[in-house]
């Protein structure tokens, strides 16, 4: 009885034993997998997605920052795990830097004092709009390998040209047979003539011979009517020609110089969509549209120093980085250094649209008061590759227009009062620049 007692309590025991063996590992397990979805997720939190992170580096970082250049501030490329290797900062230190770094730099942070005297102290603007999954992303797009450029297989780079195809013979091909066929034809000719009079004087046959005429100019010559119908006509025509050439003197209309930089209104105008007045901007208050300063161009370029839009096999990559590195030895600015050396050099652009100086042109006149595109004159401006002269310029097209174009009147103070005379005058709702004076010769002659 004993002894079936004593297998009775070491049978509880045991089973009590795994009981809480069970019910430990359970917990454990349970403890494990809530771990692992915690490391997982906070993982896959500090991976961040590349994509989401160029969008957002584009839209708050790119102003100042490249991956792989330094420009108003430094690049970003690897820029977590070279501040880890080199300065024994975590990505807490950069989320803090990037929300506020005047509070990194006031706390008397080492690195952070240094980035800020390295910069000519020039502070990062906060971000303390980005969440952590926003710095995650755009750490992950700067941690992503530069990709190499495609190359061809004569290790140029490479391009989307292909040559071009023709089907068929060529032109060469067949202008160069009819010409050797009209000369076989001539030599045949020739032949056939030269055998017909032998065989003639072989049989004792007398060839006719070319009667003598009167010569065509002797004709001429003695036909006064025809003389005089002849002298009228060419004076006539050398009037014409002679009228139509003087005409011609002092229009340049097509004149189409090239610049000592190259400077695209295709891509600055038509691509990137710049308004003509950001660059030309006294139109809008003055006489003259006015020429660019450097400084203008430099708004932008500190930032923008490669092309990356679409090229062709005239206008290469290489040439659109070449020009940009013309206007930085133009304005003195160290692309290296990202500062000015103090050593600039003027530009000497070619002037294109040129009025004699009797004829006085207003820009703000038509830009600010009455309205008028700039494409009116210039043509499609957004287009040009190299600008041209659109327009002749003359006074016959300039009077034209003023008798063709109705005077903005809406809205505008400036006209009021003599639009509302003039209308009764005219009897008419709208009036063009004619009808308010626009043929005057003392409003563009002084």
């Amino acid at each position: 009885m004993k002894k079936s007692y004593q297998s009775l309590e070491v049978n509880s025991t045991n089973n009590m034993k795994q009981v809480i063996h069970r019910k430990l590992s359970n917990s454990i397990l349970r403890l494990g997998l809530i771990i692992l979805l915690v490391f997982s997720a906070s993982l896959s939190a500090q991976e961040g997605d590349p994509a989401k992170g160029k969008t957002l580096f584009n839209a708050n970082c790119a102003a100042c920052h490249q991956l792989d250049k330094k420009m108003t501030g430094p690049s970003l490329r690897h820029v977590e795990q070279r501040l880890a290797d080199e300065q024994g900062l975590d990505r807490d230190w950069i989320f803090a830097w990037i929300r506020n770094s005047p509070a990194v730099i006031k706390s008397g942070d080492a690195y952070a004092n240094k980035i800020y005297n390295e910069y000519g102290g020039a502070a990062m603007t906060p971000f303390p709009q980005l969440t952590d999954e926003d710095l995650n992303n755009i750490l992950a797009y700067t941690a992503q390998e530069k990709a190499a450029p495609a190359q061809t297989s004569g290790g140029g780079e490479a391009t989307s040209q292909v040559p071009a195809q023709t089907d068929g013979v060529s032109n060469e091909i067949i202008l160069g047979a009819l010409a050797i066929l009209f000369i076989l034809l001539a030599a045949g000719l020739f032949l056939v003539n030269k055998t017909l009079r032998r065989f003639a004087e072989a049989q004792n046959i007398e060839l006719p011979e070319a009667s003598k005429r009167m010569p065509l100019w002797k004709a001429f010559a003695q036909n006064q009517f025809l003389v005089l119908v002849t002298a009228i006509f060419l004076l006539l025509a050398s009037g014409y020609f002679v009228y139509g050439y003087m005409m011609q003197i002092g229009v340049d209309q097509g004149y189409q110089p090239v610049q000592p930089i190259h400077f695209s209104h295709k891509i600055h105008a038509g691509d990137n969509g710049i308004d003509c007045k950001y660059c030309h901007s006294s139109a809008r208050v003055s006489k003259t549209s006015g020429i660019p300063s450097l400084n203008v161009c430099m708004n932008c370029h500190k930032s923008i120093y490669e092309y990356n839009g679409e090229t062709s096999a005239e206008y290469t990559k290489e040439f659109y980085d070449g020009e940009i590195q013309k206007l930085y030895k133009a304005a003195g600015w160290s692309d290296a250094d990202q500062k000015y050396t103090g050593e600039s050099q003027p530009v000497k652009w070619v002037r294109i649209h040129n009025l004699p100086d009797f004829v006085y042109f207003n820009h703000s006149q038509h830009v600010s008061v009455a309205g008028v595109e700039c494409q009116t004159c210039h043509g499609p401006i957004e287009t040009m590759e190299i600008v041209e002269q659109h327009a002749p310029l003359t006074m016959g097209w300039c009077i034209d227009c003023h008798r063709k174009t109705n005077v903005k009147v809406e809205d505008n103070a400036y006209y009021a009062k003599i639009h509302k005379e003039l209308s009764k005058k005219y009897g008419v709702e709208k009036l063009t620049a004619a009808q308010m004076g626009g043929l005057e010769c003392g409003k563009c002659h002084y």
